[in-house]
């Protein structure tokens, strides 16, 4: 197992939206290694609970070590669009005091060569958080046609040169299949023409077969859609996004369950007797320049929070 230090992202802005109650129910959809998970429990009292969800077998792994030596806290290998799933095999659906999603890949994950996140270092083409499961980058890349590879190139990296790199690919593997990262990051670097300053080429290739293969955008949707069911009244949505696709779905998610139904015009009722499900709490949290300092992978990251309405 890979024990190398996670830093938790927003980790006091997190608690504080979370508002953690000592006797409490919580959920932590994204484990990682623990980091946001360890500081609920440090705020539950003897009859707080916690549950958490992981696809990493790694990570999971690390849970159940935590999970040995507190009768609080489990945690089951899911994906985070299970939630509700996972909530209701526990006989807790409606009762969840806060749930929190941070939608970063782990620092184990993206500093251990063999799991293929990172064009930084030499190892295979894989990108799933789920080893065990689906077809890894290399196996879709092998196989996309090269309109598909551009499209996800474009809409989940937003790569200004998607079809100048989709059509390397297909060129490239005619010859020889592409299998590592280092070789997909090569390709990259000869396809893309201008350079974004402090950044590779590969990264938003990298990004958005990491989206594709893991189906992350997916699974943030079907989490979004069964919250306001799990929570309880007056309980917490956090979520923790790390590019603009994923803020920008749960921005809207949560601006429209505030507007509440779209009501046909001439209905007879007040503005305080349209339903919602969801209010704001506060707006955009982004890290300070001292978080960013000790962690620069931190930099992107934005906390959106939302309050269950009774």
């Amino acid at each position: 197992m890979d024990t190398r230090e996670h830093i938790p992202v927003l980790l006091g802005e997190s608690m504080q939206a979370l508002g953690v109650k000592a006797d409490g129910v919580y959920v932590d959809a994204t484990f990682g290694r623990g980091g946001h998970t360890r500081a609920i429990l440090a705020r539950l009292g003897p009859a707080g609970r916690l549950l958490a969800l992981d696809r990493d077998p790694d990570a999971v792994a690390a849970g159940m070590e935590l999970a040995a030596g507190d009768r609080r806290f489990s945690i089951e290998r899911a994906r985070f669009g299970e939630a509700l799933a996972v909530v209701e095999r526990a006989g807790l659906r409606g009762r969840v005091d806060g749930l929190l999603a941070d939608l970063g890949v782990s620092s184990p994950q993206l500093d251990n060569a063999r799991r293929g996140f990172s064009f930084g270092a030499e190892g295979p083409l894989d990108m799933r958080m789920d080893p065990d499961t689906g077809p890894s980058a290399a196996d879709w890349l092998a196989t996309a046609q090269e309109r598909d590879i551009a499209r996800v190139l474009k809409d989940y990296g937003e790569e200004r040169f998607a079809k100048r790199v989709a059509r390397a690919i297909c060129e490239t593997r005619r010859e020889r299949p592409i299998t590592t990262t280092r070789q997909l990051a090569a390709l990259c670097e000869r396809a893309v023409p201008t350079r974004e300053p402090g950044k590779h080429p590969a990264t938003r290739t990298f990004q958005a077969l990491r989206i594709q293969v893991n189906a992350e955008l997916d699974e943030l949707g079907t989490l979004l859609a069964g919250v306001c069911d799990l929570l309880a009244s007056g309980g917490r949505l956090v979520v923790i996004s790390f590019h603009s696709l994923e803020d920008r779905i749960v921005k809207r998610f949560i601006r429209d369950e505030s507007r509440g139904a779209a009501l046909p015009k001439g209905v007879p009722v007040t503005d305080d007797q349209v339903p919602r499900r969801l209010r704001p709490v506060g707006g955009a949290v982004r890290p300070s320049d001292d978080e960013i300092r000790a962690n620069p992978r931190a930099r992107s990251a934005v906390l959106r929070a939302a309050e269950r309405l009774a």
